[in-house]
Protein backbone atom coordinates (compact mmCIF):
# COMPACT_ATOMS: atom_id res chain seq x y z
CA UNK A 1 0.00 0.00 0.00
CA UNK A 2 1.12 3.68 -0.60
CA UNK A 3 2.05 5.84 1.92
CA UNK A 4 -0.50 8.72 3.16
CA UNK A 5 0.31 11.31 0.91
CA UNK A 6 2.07 9.75 -1.69
CA UNK A 7 0.45 11.46 -5.08
CA UNK A 8 -0.17 10.20 -8.49
CA UNK A 9 -0.10 12.82 -11.31
CA UNK A 10 -2.13 12.20 -14.57
CA UNK A 11 -0.92 14.52 -16.86
CA UNK A 12 -3.72 14.70 -20.40
CA UNK A 13 -2.57 15.08 -24.15
CA UNK A 14 -6.08 14.49 -25.71
CA UNK A 15 -6.76 11.52 -27.75
CA UNK A 16 -9.80 9.13 -28.26
CA UNK A 17 -10.02 8.94 -23.98
CA UNK A 18 -10.86 12.51 -24.33
CA UNK A 19 -12.99 12.67 -27.05
CA UNK A 20 -16.69 13.23 -27.92
CA UNK A 21 -18.87 11.89 -30.30
CA UNK A 22 -22.68 13.51 -31.66
CA UNK A 23 -24.19 10.55 -30.22
CA UNK A 24 -23.66 7.86 -27.15
CA UNK A 25 -24.30 5.43 -29.18
CA UNK A 26 -21.96 6.02 -31.79
CA UNK A 27 -18.19 5.19 -31.31
CA UNK A 28 -16.37 5.52 -33.57
CA UNK A 29 -17.18 8.80 -35.97
CA UNK A 30 -16.15 11.27 -33.17
CA UNK A 31 -13.87 14.21 -32.29
CA UNK A 32 -10.68 13.23 -30.25
CA UNK A 33 -9.27 15.65 -27.49
CA UNK A 34 -12.27 17.42 -26.48
CA UNK A 35 -12.58 16.91 -23.17
CA UNK A 36 -9.61 18.15 -20.28
CA UNK A 37 -7.69 16.08 -17.91
CA UNK A 38 -9.15 17.39 -14.68
CA UNK A 39 -12.77 16.40 -16.35
CA UNK A 40 -11.74 13.07 -16.87
CA UNK A 41 -10.19 12.12 -13.15
CA UNK A 42 -13.21 13.47 -11.43
CA UNK A 43 -15.05 11.03 -13.51
CA UNK A 44 -13.62 8.31 -12.30
CA UNK A 45 -13.45 9.82 -8.75
CA UNK A 46 -16.88 10.02 -8.53
CA UNK A 47 -18.60 6.95 -10.00
CA UNK A 48 -19.58 5.56 -6.79
CA UNK A 49 -17.86 2.28 -7.25
CA UNK A 50 -15.84 1.08 -3.82
CA UNK A 51 -12.00 2.49 -4.16
CA UNK A 52 -9.33 0.29 -4.01
CA UNK A 53 -7.60 1.27 -0.63
CA UNK A 54 -4.24 1.50 -2.61
CA UNK A 55 -6.13 4.47 -4.36
CA UNK A 56 -7.80 6.15 -0.88
CA UNK A 57 -4.35 6.11 0.07
CA UNK A 58 -3.24 8.11 -2.34
CA UNK A 59 -4.04 12.19 -3.78
CA UNK A 60 -4.08 13.16 -7.02
CA UNK A 61 -3.23 16.21 -9.33
CA UNK A 62 -3.73 16.40 -13.09
CA UNK A 63 -1.85 18.56 -16.06
CA UNK A 64 -3.32 19.07 -19.15
CA UNK A 65 -0.08 18.74 -21.66
CA UNK A 66 -1.15 18.71 -24.98
CA UNK A 67 -4.81 18.75 -26.15
CA UNK A 68 -4.78 16.36 -29.71
CA UNK A 69 -5.16 13.31 -31.71
CA UNK A 70 -2.49 11.29 -31.40
CA UNK A 71 -1.78 11.03 -35.14
CA UNK A 72 -1.19 14.19 -34.86
CA UNK A 73 1.32 13.86 -31.93
CA UNK A 74 4.34 15.43 -33.00
CA UNK A 75 7.96 16.21 -31.42
CA UNK A 76 7.52 19.53 -29.89
CA UNK A 77 4.92 17.83 -27.55
CA UNK A 78 7.25 15.11 -27.08
CA UNK A 79 9.71 17.32 -25.76
CA UNK A 80 7.40 19.35 -23.66
CA UNK A 81 6.04 16.58 -22.21
CA UNK A 82 9.51 14.72 -21.33
CA UNK A 83 10.22 17.91 -19.07
CA UNK A 84 7.02 17.98 -17.45
CA UNK A 85 7.50 14.00 -16.83
CA UNK A 86 10.47 14.76 -15.26
CA UNK A 87 8.80 17.90 -13.19
CA UNK A 88 6.62 15.67 -11.77
CA UNK A 89 8.86 12.85 -10.89
CA UNK A 90 11.30 14.82 -9.19
CA UNK A 91 8.77 15.88 -6.44
CA UNK A 92 9.26 13.69 -3.17
CA UNK A 93 5.60 13.14 -2.77
CA UNK A 94 5.12 11.94 -6.21
CA UNK A 95 4.55 8.37 -6.71
CA UNK A 96 4.51 8.38 -10.41
CA UNK A 97 2.61 9.54 -13.49
CA UNK A 98 -0.71 8.49 -15.76
CA UNK A 99 -0.26 9.55 -19.06
CA UNK A 100 -3.90 9.82 -21.16
CA UNK A 101 -3.18 9.41 -24.99
CA UNK A 102 -4.63 8.54 -27.90
CA UNK A 103 -4.10 4.90 -29.02
CA UNK A 104 -2.77 5.86 -32.97
CA UNK A 105 1.00 6.81 -31.34
CA UNK A 106 0.49 5.51 -27.95
CA UNK A 107 3.56 3.03 -28.58
CA UNK A 108 6.22 5.46 -29.94
CA UNK A 109 5.20 8.01 -27.35
CA UNK A 110 5.73 5.22 -24.71
CA UNK A 111 9.14 4.48 -25.95
CA UNK A 112 10.51 7.48 -26.51
CA UNK A 113 9.64 8.38 -22.51
CA UNK A 114 11.48 5.02 -21.91
CA UNK A 115 14.61 6.04 -23.34
CA UNK A 116 14.67 9.56 -21.68
CA UNK A 117 12.96 9.66 -18.30
CA UNK A 118 15.83 8.15 -16.21
CA UNK A 119 13.75 8.66 -12.80
CA UNK A 120 12.89 5.38 -10.96
CA UNK A 121 9.13 6.17 -10.91
CA UNK A 122 6.68 4.05 -12.78
CA UNK A 123 5.04 6.00 -15.60
CA UNK A 124 1.78 4.27 -16.90
CA UNK A 125 0.19 5.63 -20.37
CA UNK A 126 -3.42 4.99 -20.82
CA UNK A 127 -6.07 5.62 -23.54
CA UNK A 128 -9.60 4.36 -24.57
CA UNK A 129 -10.83 2.56 -28.09
CA UNK A 130 -14.34 4.68 -27.68
CA UNK A 131 -15.08 8.26 -26.88
CA UNK A 132 -16.16 9.52 -23.40
CA UNK A 133 -19.93 10.08 -23.86
CA UNK A 134 -19.86 6.83 -25.81
CA UNK A 135 -22.64 4.90 -23.48
CA UNK A 136 -19.97 2.00 -22.67
CA UNK A 137 -16.65 3.99 -23.13
CA UNK A 138 -13.84 2.09 -21.64
CA UNK A 139 -11.63 5.27 -20.87
CA UNK A 140 -12.91 5.26 -16.88
CA UNK A 141 -12.32 1.48 -16.94
CA UNK A 142 -8.82 2.03 -17.81
CA UNK A 143 -7.74 5.24 -16.48
CA UNK A 144 -8.83 3.75 -12.67
CA UNK A 145 -6.64 0.72 -13.64
CA UNK A 146 -3.73 2.85 -14.52
CA UNK A 147 -4.36 5.33 -11.49
CA UNK A 148 -3.94 1.45 -9.61
CA UNK A 149 -1.04 0.21 -11.45
CA UNK A 150 0.91 3.35 -10.64
CA UNK A 151 -0.35 3.20 -6.83
CA UNK A 152 1.18 -0.49 -6.49
CA UNK A 153 4.03 -0.75 -8.30
CA UNK A 154 7.40 0.89 -7.45
CA UNK A 155 10.22 1.46 -9.08
CA UNK A 156 11.22 3.01 -12.59
CA UNK A 157 9.19 1.59 -16.43
CA UNK A 158 6.73 3.05 -18.64
CA UNK A 159 3.69 0.95 -19.22
CA UNK A 160 0.77 0.74 -21.03
CA UNK A 161 -2.91 -0.45 -19.47
CA UNK A 162 -5.55 -0.59 -21.15
CA UNK A 163 -8.49 -3.53 -21.22
CA UNK A 164 -7.36 -4.80 -17.98
CA UNK A 165 -3.78 -5.48 -19.86
CA UNK A 166 -0.61 -4.44 -18.75
CA UNK A 167 2.41 -3.94 -21.80
CA UNK A 168 5.78 -2.89 -21.27
CA UNK A 169 6.95 0.30 -23.62
CA UNK A 170 9.14 -1.91 -25.31
CA UNK A 171 7.41 -4.42 -26.52
CA UNK A 172 3.63 -2.65 -26.90
CA UNK A 173 1.86 -2.49 -30.51
CA UNK A 174 -1.47 -1.34 -31.53
CA UNK A 175 -2.35 -4.47 -34.08
CA UNK A 176 -6.30 -3.78 -34.03
CA UNK A 177 -8.13 -0.39 -35.63
CA UNK A 178 -11.46 -1.04 -33.44
CA UNK A 179 -10.98 -3.43 -30.59
CA UNK A 180 -11.09 -2.80 -27.24
CA UNK A 181 -8.04 -5.06 -26.25
CA UNK A 182 -5.81 -3.00 -29.56
CA UNK A 183 -2.69 -3.49 -27.98
CA UNK A 184 -0.42 -6.86 -28.10
CA UNK A 185 3.29 -7.76 -27.22
CA UNK A 186 3.63 -10.35 -29.74
CA UNK A 187 5.79 -13.65 -28.42
CA UNK A 188 6.67 -11.41 -25.31
CA UNK A 189 3.19 -11.34 -24.37
CA UNK A 190 1.83 -9.68 -21.15
CA UNK A 191 3.64 -8.00 -18.11
CA UNK A 192 0.17 -8.39 -16.00
CA UNK A 193 -3.51 -8.01 -15.45
CA UNK A 194 -5.73 -6.02 -13.73
CA UNK A 195 -9.14 -7.20 -12.41
CA UNK A 196 -11.43 -6.56 -10.16
CA UNK A 197 -9.14 -3.62 -8.64
CA UNK A 198 -6.67 -6.37 -8.47
CA UNK A 199 -2.58 -5.77 -10.19
CA UNK A 200 -1.22 -9.43 -10.60
CA UNK A 201 2.03 -9.16 -12.57
CA UNK A 202 3.02 -12.30 -14.43
CA UNK A 203 5.74 -14.20 -13.27
CA UNK A 204 6.81 -15.44 -16.84
CA UNK A 205 7.50 -11.84 -17.34
CA UNK A 206 10.92 -9.84 -17.47
CA UNK A 207 11.37 -6.58 -17.97
CA UNK A 208 14.07 -5.42 -20.07
CA UNK A 209 17.10 -3.52 -18.83
CA UNK A 210 17.36 0.30 -19.85
CA UNK A 211 19.71 2.17 -20.81
CA UNK A 212 19.03 6.22 -21.03
CA UNK A 213 19.44 7.35 -24.63
CA UNK A 214 19.59 10.80 -24.16
CA UNK A 215 18.63 13.11 -20.97
CA UNK A 216 15.65 15.23 -20.73
CA UNK A 217 17.93 18.26 -20.23
CA UNK A 218 20.21 17.07 -23.36
CA UNK A 219 17.37 17.05 -25.80
CA UNK A 220 17.12 19.79 -28.42
CA UNK A 221 14.15 21.78 -29.13
CA UNK A 222 12.21 20.25 -31.87
CA UNK A 223 13.06 22.31 -34.73
CA UNK A 224 16.50 20.52 -34.36
CA UNK A 225 15.61 16.94 -34.44
CA UNK A 226 17.14 15.29 -37.46
CA UNK A 227 14.79 14.04 -39.85
CA UNK A 228 14.28 10.28 -40.18
CA UNK A 229 12.32 8.21 -42.23
CA UNK A 230 10.70 4.86 -42.92
CA UNK A 231 10.84 2.82 -45.42
CA UNK A 232 9.76 -0.63 -46.18
CA UNK A 233 10.55 -3.72 -48.52
CA UNK A 234 7.73 -4.87 -50.74
CA UNK A 235 7.22 -6.84 -54.32
CA UNK A 236 9.09 -4.69 -56.95
CA UNK A 237 10.11 -1.81 -54.03
CA UNK A 238 10.80 1.70 -56.11
CA UNK A 239 14.11 3.16 -55.24
CA UNK A 240 12.90 6.76 -56.33
CA UNK A 241 11.67 7.78 -52.93
CA UNK A 242 15.14 6.49 -51.15
CA UNK A 243 16.92 8.84 -53.68
CA UNK A 244 14.58 11.47 -53.57
CA UNK A 245 15.15 11.48 -49.05
CA UNK A 246 18.70 11.56 -49.89
CA UNK A 247 18.77 14.32 -52.20
CA UNK A 248 16.43 15.87 -49.68
CA UNK A 249 18.75 15.79 -46.83
CA UNK A 250 17.60 13.02 -44.81
CA UNK A 251 19.92 12.13 -41.88
CA UNK A 252 18.21 8.80 -41.13
CA UNK A 253 16.43 5.74 -42.98
CA UNK A 254 14.73 2.65 -41.27
CA UNK A 255 13.91 -0.15 -43.10
CA UNK A 256 10.96 -2.22 -42.52
CA UNK A 257 12.37 -5.16 -44.40
CA UNK A 258 10.21 -8.51 -45.00
CA UNK A 259 10.63 -11.14 -43.30
CA UNK A 260 13.82 -11.28 -41.33
CA UNK A 261 14.87 -8.05 -42.15
CA UNK A 262 15.74 -9.79 -45.87
CA UNK A 263 15.80 -6.12 -48.37
CA UNK A 264 15.30 -6.33 -52.29
CA UNK A 265 19.00 -6.54 -54.20
CA UNK A 266 17.85 -2.90 -55.86
CA UNK A 267 16.78 -1.48 -52.62
CA UNK A 268 19.78 -2.54 -50.97
CA UNK A 269 22.13 -0.78 -53.09
CA UNK A 270 20.07 2.39 -52.97
CA UNK A 271 20.14 2.29 -49.61
CA UNK A 272 24.12 1.36 -49.56
CA UNK A 273 24.65 4.52 -51.58
CA UNK A 274 23.00 6.45 -48.88
CA UNK A 275 25.21 5.20 -46.29
CA UNK A 276 27.87 6.55 -47.78
CA UNK A 277 26.09 9.63 -47.74
CA UNK A 278 26.15 9.50 -44.32
CA UNK A 279 22.86 8.51 -44.21
CA UNK A 280 22.26 6.30 -40.99
CA UNK A 281 20.34 2.74 -41.99
CA UNK A 282 18.69 0.97 -39.24
CA UNK A 283 16.96 -2.50 -40.36
CA UNK A 284 13.56 -3.79 -38.62
CA UNK A 285 10.52 -6.38 -39.89
CA UNK A 286 7.27 -5.47 -41.00
CA UNK A 287 6.22 -8.95 -39.15
CA UNK A 288 4.14 -7.54 -36.24
CA UNK A 289 5.56 -10.41 -33.92
CA UNK A 290 9.26 -10.82 -33.44
CA UNK A 291 12.78 -8.67 -33.93
CA UNK A 292 15.45 -8.99 -36.82
CA UNK A 293 17.89 -11.84 -35.69
CA UNK A 294 21.31 -10.24 -37.09
CA UNK A 295 23.30 -12.48 -39.81
CA UNK A 296 25.81 -12.26 -42.19
CA UNK A 297 23.39 -11.29 -44.62
CA UNK A 298 22.74 -8.25 -43.30
CA UNK A 299 24.75 -5.25 -43.98
CA UNK A 300 23.27 -2.85 -42.32
CA UNK A 301 22.41 -2.77 -38.43
CA UNK A 302 19.91 -5.17 -37.40
CA UNK A 303 20.40 -4.88 -33.51
CA UNK A 304 17.88 -2.76 -32.10
CA UNK A 305 15.35 -5.47 -31.36
CA UNK A 306 12.65 -3.30 -31.80
CA UNK A 307 9.54 -2.38 -34.25
CA UNK A 308 9.46 0.15 -37.54
CA UNK A 309 8.58 3.04 -35.46
CA UNK A 310 10.68 2.26 -32.68
CA UNK A 311 13.61 1.51 -34.38
CA UNK A 312 12.87 4.74 -35.88
CA UNK A 313 12.94 6.90 -32.24
CA UNK A 314 15.83 4.84 -31.26
CA UNK A 315 17.89 5.58 -34.09
CA UNK A 316 16.41 9.53 -33.81
CA UNK A 317 17.80 9.96 -30.02
CA UNK A 318 21.43 8.28 -31.44
CA UNK A 319 21.57 10.87 -33.60
CA UNK A 320 20.95 13.51 -31.37
CA UNK A 321 23.36 12.24 -28.81
CA UNK A 322 25.83 11.74 -31.55
CA UNK A 323 25.62 15.62 -32.40
CA UNK A 324 25.73 16.53 -28.91
CA UNK A 325 28.93 14.78 -28.74
CA UNK A 326 30.53 15.78 -31.70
Amino acid sequence: MQEINQKIVVLGTGGTIAGESASANEGLSYKAAQRGIDVLLKAVQGTGAHWPDALSACQFDSEQVAQLDSKDMDFETWVHLAHRCEHWLSQKDVAGLVVTHGTDTLEETAYFLSQVIGIPKPIVLTCAMRPANFIDADGPQNLRDALLVVATTKGPGVWLVAAGEIHHSQYVQKVHPTRLNAFDSGEIGLAGRVHQDQVSWLESFEQPKNSLKLSVSKLPQAAQWPWVEIVMNHVNASVQHVDALVQAGVKGLVVAGTGNGSISKKLKASLATAQEAHVAIRVATRCNQGAVIPTESHVFDASAGLSPVKTRVALLLDLMSQQQIH
